[in-house]
């Protein structure tokens, strides 16, 4: 008899974040275009988020709200 091993979710980066290997360069322009003192002010995880995460939590958006423009 064989068990069925599930995967645990938490410890796949790949569920939250891309290919680090790969910035994408409109994360990256847009990461380097932040005023200074925005960016010295990032953790890593949030810099990680930033450039890689396929969607950012709601945390990410109120530190960055005056620079996302919703339609």
């Amino acid at each position: 008899m064989t068990q069925s091993r599930t995967k645990n979710t938490k410890d796949t980066p790949s569920q939250t974040t891309e290919n680090k290997n790969k910035i994408n360069p409109e994360r990256k322009m847009a990461f380097e275009s932040l005023p200074p003192h925005m960016r010295e002010n990032m953790t890593d995880e949030e810099i990680e988020l930033f450039l890689y995460a396929k969607e950012w939590p709601e945390s990410m958006f109120k530190k960055f709200d005056e620079f996302i423009f919703t339609k």
